[in-house]
């Protein structure tokens, strides 16, 4: 078929170069944006509307006022200010009147809006020599006259370099009638009927040809919940093959050394702990594998758990590993574990890479004859010449820092051991079986008794010198500190301090009397470890580091931390961060210290007010995405292009329950009626291939 040959008649799987206003030229763009097919035109969802159906009369906007409207361009400029700021002024006339929309700080717009076009213009009307409309969001329609598009609700999609959302909004209109009719349902009826959202054929058109805001979200919501029932149908597919296919230990829960060590901490448990613990001994108790993620905030108490799991195995005369990321931490919880473990006759073992031949061939002898001990290390763990003759549970600290191979290495010894995965990195229960579904999933949502908040501010640059003035004062009563920078170095493209500058004017500064170390991700890990040592043996006063420090050691006599350049981190990090400071008895402070915008400092004072690592996550995810929160995701997880798990979260736990119930029924999906989902599994999902054999 030559490219003035069009099909007599249009189908899904026609290629859009054959399209009427499409071409070799517009298909290439289209391409970019992964739409091959007629069909992938409908699932080019708009990612915003504009409401054009309440038009407010130009004449009618009053100071004060919200509100949308429609003008053409009569004039335009880009005008300075005294304090440099320039702004992009642009008038707009309607059938009533005129006014001055202002855009401050965006005179690029001066390329992009020229005279005569068409703006719809959402925001508010202020009095600035007059009437002003200041736009919270405005759409370029061009020439369209502005008569069109009033009544209406505009739709706006993703668009590429050479095809403009208005282009494609006008190819997707041409043959959205010819199109729809092709369209057949393949979500069972029960499905829809329980979560209640419209017919994929009526769904798509509420999306491209909405009437109103309303049904274009009604719209968006079948389209959404498809993505995440599908995500949810893959997940607990996958989890059932794996408990059919991964026969364990069945261990017996003998409460000889558990109940041992829980009569001697000097601590109690906390609910969401002992929670966990059973959950996780339910797991090891059955006879089958466990596959489980253990997630909490900093300071949750993750380890005690690890520690009770890793002695149920030892009980039952079998071998348990704890891997961490960092030798200084392996240390830690080594030197942590055998002063709570030696009334109890067990002694860790521990295996780093910087142990000498001797000491580590001499583990690995002990390890091969099978002796029921517990061992924790690094990385050193899954090296071909750590072999275990006999382990039974393997818990992965901070799983996101290793890789899949990693994880599946250490999984990989022994015969079948048990595995628990830990994350502090909380995220909400609805997102993390989204994300992990194919695993069991505890949470610890409640913190220790007894440990103090810390006191967290956001203070201005003209506050700096009081600032470190306070941090001089808590060294000179015996604490320790942080300073933290987002760079190492400084850069002409960047205005940002920098760890390595700023180390060099604190020293010789403000704390030339103390003790200050530096420390980023150019260091060489002996030395890094070595200067963490240092500080934990208080030989350091204050440690000028860059978020190298995040995953780091308990330094109980660190009671201050400050935060330069808050903006350049994402509030779970912040968090992160903060958590090395209030792990001791003293009372502890993080100072975030720069000048913000308001729209940052409203984020920040989130943080600020909250130490629940969940609410933080919650609104971290709001405000930026996902983004890498979650570093390594499971293998296999979609991303989804429509659906919002956080934003979407009733909708998600909604297409849970209906997965799980239509699994239930038909865990293969081998049902007639099920045949076209089959499909539409097979054309979207790779995996599901494995999962249900969809040809």
């Amino acid at each position: 078929m030559t490219q003035t040959q069009r099909p007599q008649r249009l189908y899904l799987d026609t290629p859009v170069t054959y399209l009427k206003g499409v071409g070799t030229v517009r298909a290439e763009a289209l391409r970019r944006l992964g739409i091959i097919t007629a069909g992938d035109l409908l699932f080019h969802v708009p990612h915003r509307y504009e409401d054009a159906s309440t038009v407010t009369p130009i004449k009618s906007l009053e100071p004060g006022m919200h509100g949308t409207m429609i003008g053409t361009v009569i004039s335009k400029g880009v005008i300075p200010t005294r304090k440099g700021l320039r702004i992009f002024q642009a008038v707009l006339r309607d059938d009533t009147g005129m006014i001055e929309v202002s855009w401050p700080g965006q005179p690029f717009l001066d390329r992009t809006i020229n005279k005569g076009d068409v703006l719809l213009v959402t925001g508010s009307v202020r009095f600035f020599h007059g009437r002003q409309f200041q736009p919270r969001e405005f759409v370029n329609l061009g020439d369209e006259e502005g008569a069109t598009t009033q009544g209406r609700v505009l739709s706006v999609y993703p668009a590429t370099e050479g095809l403009s959302f208005k282009l494609i909004r006008s190819i997707i209109d041409t043959h959205l009638d010819a199109l729809l009719p092709q369209v057949s349902e393949y979500l069972p009826s029960d499905v829809l009927g329980t979560a209640g959202v419209p017919g994929i054929a009526d769904a798509l058109r509420m999306v491209h040809r909405p009437t109103s805001i309303a049904e274009a979200m009604a719209g968006r919501s079948r389209l959404a919940f498809e993505e995440l029932f599908f995500v949810q149908l893959l997940q607990l597919r996958a989890k059932e093959l794996a408990r059919e296919r991964r026969a364990g230990i069945t261990f017996v829960n003998r409460r000889e050394l558990t109940s041992q060590l829980r009569e001697r901490l000097s601590f109690q448990l906390t609910g969401a702990q002992t929670r966990a613990i059973r959950e996780i001994f339910a797991d090891m108790c059955s006879d089958r594998r466990m596959h489980r993620l253990l997630q909490g905030d900093v300071g949750s108490g993750k380890t005690i758990v690890a520690l009770f799991a890793a002695l149920l195995a030892i009980e039952n005369g079998y071998q348990a590993a704890i891997m961490v990321p960092t030798e200084l931490l392996a240390e830690q919880h080594a030197r942590t574990m055998t002063e709570l473990l030696a009334p109890l006759g067990v002694e860790p073992i521990l295996l780093t890479g910087s142990l000498p031949v001797r000491e580590r061939k001499a583990i690995a002898a002990r390890l091969a004859t099978g002796d029921p001990v517990l061992v924790v290390g690094t990385h050193a763990l899954v090296q071909d010449a750590t072999s275990f003759a006999k382990l039974g549970f393997a818990a992965i600290d901070e799983q996101h820092r290793f890789g899949v191979e990693q994880r599946k290495a250490l999984g990989a010894k022994g015969e079948a051991p048990d595995i628990l995965l830990m994350s502090a990195t909380p995220i909400p229960r609805s997102l993390a079986l989204t994300l992990y579904g194919d695993l069991d999933l505890s949470i610890l949502d409640e913190r220790p008794p007894g440990r103090r908040p810390i006191m967290t501010a956001l203070r201005h640059e003209s506050g700096r010198a009081r600032v470190l003035q306070f941090i001089d004062r808590q060294i000179e009563q015996g604490r320790q500190g942080y300073v933290v920078y987002p760079i190492i170095e400084e850069s002409e493209k960047s205005d940002l301090k920098a760890a390595t500058t700023m180390y060099e004017t604190l020293a010789t500064g403000p704390f030339a009397a103390r003790r200050l170390a530096l420390l980023h991700g150019r260091v060489p890990n002996d030395e890094r470890d070595d200067t963490m040592r240092r500080f934990r043996d208080r030989q350091i006063d204050l440690l000028i580091a860059t978020t190298v420090i995040e995953v780091g050691i308990d330094v109980p006599n660190a009671t201050v931390m400050l935060i330069e350049h808050p903006e350049r981190f994402g509030l779970s990090q912040l968090h992160q961060l903060r958590g090395r400071v209030g792990r001791g008895a003293e009372e502890s402070f993080c100072i975030l210290l720069g000048d913000v915008s308001p729209d940052v400092s409203e984020r920040l004072q989130i943080f600020a007010h909250s130490e629940d690592g969940f609410e933080i996550a919650r609104e971290d995810l709001r405000l930026r995405g996902m983004g890498d929160l979650f570093g390594e995701r499971q293998s296999g997880v979609p991303t989804f292009r429509i659906a919002d798990p956080l934003r979407d979260e009733e909708l998600n736990d909604r297409a849970r329950a209906a997965a799980a119930q239509l699994l239930a029924r038909d865990p293969g999906l081998e049902r007639p009626e099920h045949a076209g989902l089959r499909r539409v599994l097979g054309e979207r999902y790779a995996r599901s291939l494995e999962l249900f054999r969809v040809g």
